[in-house]
C-alpha cells in the first residue's frame, strides 16, 4: 500500500511539473516585443528619458509580457519620419509632438500647443474630460494610429536670440527655429520660421544658419548648451503655454494585444504624462539658476507691445487654420469652447492665487 501511494504521488507530481513547464513555455512564447521611435535625441533629459520611462513602465506593469526597445532620432528613422514609421508598422510606437505633423493635417497642431492657448493642466482637462482625446483619435484614425498624451513640458521659454528684441520691428527678417502654429505667427510678424529637429538646433544657431530658436525651457536648453550659441534668453513662452507630448500607437499592433495589455499601455501613458510635467516643474528653476549664476545668461521679458502684437496675430492665424478643413474647424471649435470656459475658473483660482503669492 505504501508503494502504491508513493507511485500515485510521484505521478501527480510529474503531472503538476509538466503543467508548470507548459505554462512557463506558453508565457515565454507569448512575450511581445515592440519598437518605439522618437523625435528626440537618444536619452535626452526629460523628452528622451520620458520615452524611456514609458517603455520601462509598460514592461514592468505587464510583468515582462510586453517589452519595448526605444530608438532615438536617426537610430531607426529620422526625427520627422516617426509618424509615418508607426503608421506603416515599421515601429509599433512613437514618441513626439503633434505639431510636427501639420503636413498630415492642420488640426494635429491643436493637440500639442496653441499660442496663448491652454496651460498643461488645462490641456489635460480638455483631453481627458473635455472631448479632446476623442477628437484626437478621430483625426489619427485614417492613418491607422492611436494617440495618447505622454508628457508635458509646461509653459516654455520664448527662446534664445542673437539680437535684442526691443520692438515689433526686430522680428522682421528674423530666421527662427519655431514649429507649429507659433511658426505661422512669426511668419505673419515678418520673420522666417524654420523647422529643425532638436539635434540640429545648436549647430544651426552657432553658425548663424538661424538667428534665434525656441526649444523648451532651462532644463533642456542647458542640456543642449544653447547659452553658448546665443546671448539673449526671453520669456514667456507665448507660443507653447503647455506643450503636450504624444505617444503614437500603431492601431493594428494595439488591437492584437490582449485587453489587459491594451489597458496597461494606455494607463502607462497617463502616468508618464504626469511624471514628465513633475520633472520639468522641479528641474527648470534649478537649471535657470545655473544659467544665470554660472553662465551669466541675461534673462529678459519680451516687451509688452511685442506680446500684444503676437497675441493679435495668433488669433488671426488660428482662425484661418481652423477654416482650412472640416476636421480643423471641428477641433478648434472644441478647443476654443473649452478654453473660454476654463479660463474663467483659472482666472479666479490659480491666476488670482499666484498674483497674490
Amino acid at each position: 500500500m505504501t508503494r502504491r501511494h508513493f507511485i500515485k504521488a510521484a505521478a501527480a507530481s510529474s503531472l503538476l511539473t509538466g503543467a508548470s513547464l507548459v505554462t512557463t513555455n506558453a508565457n515565454a512564447s507569448n512575450k511581445i516585443k515592440w519598437k518605439m521611435v522618437t523625435t528626440w535625441p537618444k536619452n535626452f533629459p526629460g523628452l528622451g528619458t520620458g520615452a524611456n520611462d514609458l517603455a520601462k513602465l509598460i514592461t514592468q506593469m505587464s510583468g515582462g509580457r510586453l517589452t519595448i526597445k526605444v530608438y532615438g532620432a536617426n537610430e531607426l528613422v529620422p526625427a520627422f519620419e516617426v509618424f509615418d514609421a508607426v503608421s506603416r508598422g515599421t515601429a509599433q510606437m512613437g514618441h513626439g509632438a503633434a505639431y510636427y505633423w501639420k503636413g498630415k493635417s492642420e488640426a494635429a497642431q491643436f493637440f500639442s500647443a496653441v499660442p496663448f492657448g491652454l496651460t498643461a493642466q488645462e490641456m489635460n482637462g480638455w483631453l481627458y474630460t473635455g472631448g479632446g482625446l476623442e477628437l484626437w483619435k478621430e483625426l489619427y484614425e485614417p492613418f491607422g494610429l492611436i494617440p495618447a498624451a505622454a508628457g508635458n513640458t509646461g509653459v516654455q521659454m520664448a527662446g534664445w536670440f542673437n539680437k535684442e528684441i526691443k520692438t515689433t520691428a526686430d522680428l522682421k527678417g528674423l530666421k527662427m527655429r519655431i514649429p507649429g502654429l507659433g511658426g505661422e505667427v512669426l511668419k505673419r510678424a515678418g520673420g522666417t520660421p524654420v523647422s529643425l529637429p532638436g539635434g540640429e538646433i545648436f549647430s544651426s544657431l552657432k553658425t548663424g544658419a538661424i538667428d534665434a530658436t525656441e526649444w523648451v525651457g532651462p532644463y533642456n536648453d542647458l542640456a543642449f548648451g544653447l547659452h553658448k550659441a546665443a546671448k539673449f534668453y526671453y520669456y514667456p513662452g507665448w507660443h507653447e503655454p503647455g506643450t503636450t507630448l504624444e505617444a503614437l500607437i500603431n492601431k493594428k499592433a494595439f488591437e492584437a494585444l490582449p485587453k489587459d495589455l491594451q489597458s496597461i499601455v494606455l494607463n502607462a501613458c497617463k502616468v508618464v504624462n504626469q511624471q514628465m510635467m513633475s520633472e520639468y516643474t522641479t528641474r527648470n528653476q534649478q537649471a535657470l539658476d545655473t544659467l544665470v549664476n554660472k553662465h551669466h545668461v541675461k534673462v529678459q521679458k519680451l516687451p509688452d507691445d511685442v506680446l500684444i502684437m503676437l497675441q493679435k496675430l495668433s488669433d488671426e492665424v488660428v482662425q484661418e487654420v481652423s477654416a482650412k478643413d472640416k476636421m480643423a474647424k471641428k477641433v478648434y471649435t472644441s478647443f476654443k469652447a473649452y478654453r473660454d470656459q476654463v479660463k474663467k475658473w483659472t482666472d479666479i483660482s490659480e491666476k488670482a492665487y499666484l498674483q497674490q503669492r
